[in-house]
């Protein structure tokens, strides 16, 4: 059973504690920059046991009558079709599902405000589109010599040419799809137009990571480099909080490179900067919350070997250079961890080279690792599946909770009529199936019932796995990953 290291109620406590001081110190107004993940934080549930996916939306829930929303995306990742690679879908899309999901937990959405804005043609569509929703769009627009032509950007030809935006509430939340989409310039306009009508408002950013106060390599934060090697972000020392305050406090490059210049444009639109470091400007309550070290320890080593993972899959996909697997390898060298610290790889390993074909190992929460082998009606990760809830059931392994009889006429349908090539139940069709033999079966049924104790669990696959597999495993919400190759020697794999 994996060790709690992390107190959720305390966080949401603290934290809405935190923001409402924050709001108060800058007189009752204050647009706050939300990094990350709202709803589905899962990095921080991975490597913080115990933090809840949605404790960002908690935490906003408890501000909820001094809260609105306003969503931002770039007008140039529409054009590029920019999509989560979490979810696959682009981020025009994530728009309308984030206003969908925020709507239906009581948060107000305000609007959404659309950055480096020059009139492209999906662009346009999709403001289109929003308005005839009935959503408020506003538009902002590049900036010749951003961010370091400070003179230009903190005037009416920088951000005075920028729509402002119409916010009714106490505490103004900027998010976005995903990252660089525009949060922090839409933040410093607003403060720039708020201040042209004689309103005194605040900035501040919350992110979860890095935790500005535990060490710079602590695992977690080592984790967060390994999390965000694509984008080369780099964990540092907060130079400008040491020279401030004498004390070290952990942020990361970005931030620490662009606070001269927002610290100048602080002083151009108010006389002064509120803040003498990037660490000033965020309200994180994290590191105040963590109640076990050891085990955030480890399931941030964890982390570390699963984003590994993922960048050697990610390259064999043509997705990202080698460099990022590199930089990750880099990381696990400095913490002194190898793969072999992932128990289901070894497993699974062994598993294929006992039955020469592909095969899947799971580790469940008393520590039990079971495989599954490739056959003639299962791939590996259906087999690995089964053969977990029937141990999570006490079902003895060799019983069959779904016979030959059914799968056979599936995949008929599979190769004969919906025309695939591989006839193989995947993950999906499995508990499709589970599911039917549910009603009339009782091993069956008490095997649907274990779903839920999968939650957390590690899994390893031998190969590559299709996008149906890797979709349910999220949804079932296991931690995967896989060996960088695919079962079969195509160039195309769907």
């Amino acid at each position: 059973m994996q060790r709690i290291g992390f107190d959720n109620e305390k966080y949401v406590k603290l934290q809405s504690e935190k923001i409402k001081e924050r709001i108060e110190y800058f007189g009752g107004k204050l647009y706050m920059e939300f990094g990350g993940k709202l709803f589905d934080d899962y990095h921080a549930s991975r490597v913080l046991p115990g933090f809840k996916p949605d404790s960002k939306v908690r935490m906003l829930l408890e501000l909820k009558d001094h809260a609105e929303i306003v969503i931002v995306i770039s007008a140039e990742d529409i054009v590029k079709n920019k999509a989560r690679g979490d979810l696959g879908i682009t981020y025009d899309l994530e728009v309308l599902r984030l206003i969908d999901a925020f709507r239906g937990i009581g948060l107000y959405v305000g609007s959404v405000t659309m950055t480096r804005f020059n009139n492209q043609s999906s662009a346009v569509k999709f403001i289109e589109r929003l308005n005839s929703l009935g959503i408020k769009v506003y538009k902002h627009y590049s900036i010749e010599g951003y961010p370091s032509n400070i003179s230009r950007i903190v005037s009416e030809e920088g951000y005075g040419r920028n729509d402002y935006i119409e916010t009714s509430r106490s505490l103004v939340v900027i998010t976005a799809p995903g990252p660089g989409s525009g949060k922090m310039a839409v933040c410093l306009s607003q403060l720039y137009h708020e201040n042209l009508r004689g309103v005194r408002a605040g900035y501040a950013k919350f992110e979860t990571f890095p935790i500005w106060n535990i060490p710079l390599k602590h695992p977690v934060n080592l984790a967060y480099e390994a999390a965000t090697a694509d984008l080369n972000d780099v964990n540092m020392i907060d130079p400008f909080h040491l020279e401030a305050y004498g004390e070290t406090a952990v942020n990361y490059n970005r931030d620490v490179e662009i606070f001269p210049l927002l610290r100048t444009m602080f002083e151009n639109i108010y006389g002064s900067s509120p803040y003498n470091s990037p660490t000033d400007m965020g309200v994180n309550m994290v590191g105040n919350c963590i109640c076990d070290d050891e085990a955030v320890t480890e399931a941030s080593f964890q982390e570390i070997i699963r984003r590994y993972y993922l960048a050697k899959c990610a390259h064999i996909q043509g997705k990202w250079s080698p460099e990022v697997a590199n930089k990750i390898e880099f990381i696990m060298n400095s913490a002194k961890i190898n793969v072999k610290s992932r128990r289901v790889i070894e497993a699974a390993k062994q598993r294929e080279e006992e039955t020469g074909a592909p095969a899947a190992a799971i580790e469940l929460p008393d520590g039990t690792v079971v495989t599954g082998k490739t056959s003639d009606l299962l791939g590996a990760s259906s087999a690995m599946l089964l053969n977990a809830l029937k141990y999570l059931a006490g079902i003895d392994d060799s019983a069959h909770l779904i016979s030959r009889e059914i799968i056979e006429p599936i995949q008929d349908l599979k190769v004969e009529h919906l025309g695939n090539k591989n006839p193989r139940l995947h993950t999906d069709e499995v508990l499709v199936a589970l599911s039917i033999c549910a009603a009339t079966d009782h091993q069956a049924e008490m095997a649907m019932q274990q779903l839920g104790k999968l939650i957390g669990c590690e899994v390893h696959s031998t190969v590559i796995l299709s996008q149906v597999d890797e979709n349910i495993f999220r949804k079932l919400g296991v931690n995967l990953t896989t060996e960088p190759k695919y079962q079969f020697q195509n160039l195309y794999h769907s």
